[in-house]
Formats: C-alpha cells, structure tokens, sequence
C-alpha cells in the first residue's frame, strides 16, 4: 500500500472517515472479545498512541513491539508470547471479518487440536486459494505455492494454544503461513468453514471495498 504507508501505519489508514483499527476494535467488542494484544512493527507508536489502553473500545489493548528488526507474523507472536493467553485468536491488522466467533469458538474446543484455521470457499474470487479443505478437514496450506486442487483461502482468522510458539525461533523474523503449514502437515490444525466473505485494506482495490462496506455498515446502524 505504498506510499500511503510511508508515513502512516496500514492499520491507521483512513476508512470511512477513521483510522481503520478503530473499526477492527470496535467489531472485536462487539463480538465479545474483552482483551487485545497488538502486535507492531512499523511506524507501531502511532498506533499504540492512538489506541492507548483500548477504554474508548470497551477494551483493555496492549501493545507488544517488534523492536529494530521486523520479526514477521509468528516472531512477533513469539515476543507477546508472556501476554497471551493459554489460547488466544490472531487476525491481521488490515482484515475485517465480521463472524460470530462462538462457533468457531466450539468448533476448536470439539477439536482437540492446537490450532484452528477458518476457511472461506473462495474459487480464487477474492485472493489466492490457498487451502484444500475437504469434508471438515483441512488436507493441505500453501500460501505461497498453491496447488489447482485448493479451492478455499485462509479467512485471516484462526486460534492457537500457546504451545504452537514452542518451536518459533525468539528474535528472529518468521512467518505465521509457514508455521500453519507445517502444523496442517502433522494433522494439528483443525478447519472452520465460513461463508462471509472477507475485507481487507492490503490493496487499492480492497481499501476502497472495505471503505464502501464499513460506511454502508453505518448507515444500516
């Protein structure tokens, strides 16, 4: 999203007239969520500076930093590992994914499993397919060499028991699609399929989508 991100974190892009994660925070209260732990990387103390303690939200937010090297999506999880909980959700910073989490919630209990991941059958519409995802289970994910029999996408969604950072390196960066990978290949991730569909700001085209969404969702309210 360069060079809109050059001076402005993604996540504090304007959308329908606001800095987008006041949007994310705002449907995490609503969905029920009480605690956020943000993870940041660029440009992170102007989002911790607009969010602050999360009061404004209904929330209690910290913020966890990655310091002087970018650590990626699982080395920043691994850093916030002592503020998380036992089990805990992870979304990105520029998705909104408005879905009732109790039976995602249910789902990852019945399971078993460390982690779950939500699906979308997604036919390439609206990104990548990048999961095969077959009668309730999830056979394979590849984020970055999808195969022809994938037809669902990685929703941006999932749950984690805090036993998964055990094998993510400290301090160094790595990448949350790889450990997915490599836990969707041991039978460890369990699979929620949703059906609504997914915004992101990650795109010219996906701000102005996500934009149109969230103003049409104030106007309904």
């Amino acid at each position: 999203m360069r060079p809109l991100t050059e001076t402005v974190p993604k996540s504090m892009l304007a959308v329908a007239g606001e800095p987008f994660i006041a949007h994310q925070l705002r449907l995490f209260h609503r969905q029920g969520l009480t605690r956020v732990v943000l993870c940041l990387g660029h440009l992170g103390d102007a989002v911790r500076d607009s969010v602050g303690d999360g009061s404004a939200f209904g929330l209690s937010v910290s913020s966890s930093f990655d310091g002087g090297v970018l650590l990626g999506t699982a080395g920043a999880l691994k850093k916030a590992a002592p503020m998380l909980g036992d089990v805990f959700w992870v979304t990105y910073g520029d998705s909104y994914l408005d879905v009732d989490l109790a039976p995602i919630w249910q789902a990852f209990e019945r399971s078993e499993r460390p982690a779950l991941m939500t699906v979308l059958r997604n036919e390439n519409r609206w990104d990548r397919s990048n999961v095969h995802f077959r009668d309730g289970r999830i056979e394979c994910y590849d984020k970055h060499d999808p195969s022809p029999v994938m037809n669902h996408v990685d929703f941006g969604l999932s749950l984690f028991r805090r036993q998964v950072l055990d094998d993510v390196p400290g301090g160094q960066p790595s990448d949350l699609a790889t450990v997915l990978s490599a836990l969707v290949r041991r039978g460890a991730v369990a699979g929620f399929e949703v059906s609504e569909r997914f915004f992101e700001i990650g795109s010219p085209q996906g701000l102005r989508e996500t934009d149109h969404k969230l103003r049409q969702l104030r106007q309904d309210h």
